[in-house]
């Protein structure tokens, strides 16, 4: 995306998530612990992807995106999808950009990258 900047990737992390839970370290339950409201926002507003749950290995997960920011007023915290994102960043000056993958077969998730979108401008005085 043309304004992306500031982005984390937590790939990392989460390789060491699955390497803990396959040496026993961390259980099952620990990782696999979707909150109801999670699973039902990557149900309904998801974006399926070709990868594999890294712990059932059974589905692909699937990546839903919420929005944070000081210009968003009501959008805050909202699921958007990709194609949403261009047009809001053009739209707003900076906004924060969080995606979260979600196996729905065995409730895995995990932040999988964070990254900031915007213009930049700065505001103009309507």
């Amino acid at each position: 995306m043309w304004s992306q900047r500031a982005v984390v990737d937590y790939g990392l992390a989460k390789r060491a998530t699955v390497r803990s839970l396959r040496t026993g370290r961390t259980s099952f339950d620990d990782v696999c612990d979707a909150h109801p409201y999670l699973l039902r926002a990557a149900r309904f507003h998801g974006e399926a992807t070709d990868r594999l749950c890294p712990v059932c290995e059974r589905q692909n997960v699937t990546n839903v995106t919420y929005v944070y920011g000081d210009e968003l007023g009501r959008l805050v915290g909202r699921v958007k999808s990709t194609s949403d994102l261009a047009e809001m960043a053009h739209e707003y000056r900076e906004f924060r950009v969080y995606v979260v993958e979600v196996c729905q077969g065995c409730a895995w998730n995990h932040l999988a990258v964070s990254f900031v979108l915007g213009n930049g401008d700065p505001p103009t005085d309507s």
